[in-house]
């Protein structure tokens, strides 16, 4: 009995590390950039459907299992320190975020517009990856793996992830530093909430920092928001 007990948890893990595996697979297929023309938006785009959805899907309907879930009405309210955390998070990216990006020239692994066109592209796919960043790595592999590992292992696992794929995006010299404990603390603080909403108010505040970071680097001459 111990033997067969062995055997389903190891065909288990086998089975959501493959899920996981695949949505990492279906990424390195496609170019990782930032580039914003309408053929990578699409290319890049369709990889993160298939790397969400085929996980989701097989897991819901195939395994029939709940483990994969997207809770977006959660029928909790935020509590005082959780809508406090969101202005915190805004802070920390307007301090951090200008020196890093900008001091190490980061900034220009990202196209520079200027043209309403062109920051349109650059907002959409900015706030797009932030929302597929938590679907995929918080929502699918942290709830994978922590059902065969300590919840604390398994938020390490999927930071490491997390952090690989922005590398692999753009962020490079320093950038680990802040992306590293930044998908820790978006991992426990899902554990906590148990709200996809809360975890991509998190990231969507801190992207559109990024955002506004960026297009200033860019064009000083007509868009000076920061103080770096």
């Amino acid at each position: 009995m111990g033997l067969g007990r062995t055997a389903a948890t190891g065909q288990s893990l086998l089975r959501d590390l493959s899920l996981i595996a695949f949505g990492l697979v279906v990424m390195s297929a496609v170019p990782i950039n930032t580039e914003i023309s309408n053929e990578h938006l699409l290319t890049m785009g369709t990889a993160m459907v298939l790397a969400v959805g085929v996980p989701y899907l097989v897991s819901r309907f195939v395994y029939r299992d709940h483990a994969i879930r997207f809770p977006v009405r959660t029928g909790q309210r935020w509590t005082r320190f959780e809508r406090g955390w969101l202005v915190a998070v805004v802070m920390i990216g307007y301090l951090l975020l200008p020196v890093y990006l900008i001091r190490t020239e980061v900034y220009r692994n990202w196209p520079a517009v200027s043209d309403p066109e062109g920051v349109g592209r650059l907002f959409v796919g900015t706030n797009a990856l932030g929302i597929w960043d938590e679907l995929f790595f918080v929502c699918t592999a942290f709830a994978l793996l922590r059902r065969h590992l300590p919840d604390w292992q398994a938020n390490v696992l999927q930071a490491v992830l997390f952090t690989s794929f922005l590398w692999e995006l753009g962020f490079h010299s320093i950038g680990p530093l802040f992306i590293y404990p930044f998908a820790l603390v978006q991992g426990y603080t899902f554990k906590i909430t148990r709200s996809l909403t809360y975890v991509v108010a998190v990231h969507l505040l801190f992207d559109l920092v990024l955002f506004g970071v960026l297009l200033h680097a860019h064009n000083r001459q007509w868009l000076d928001l920061f103080w770096y």
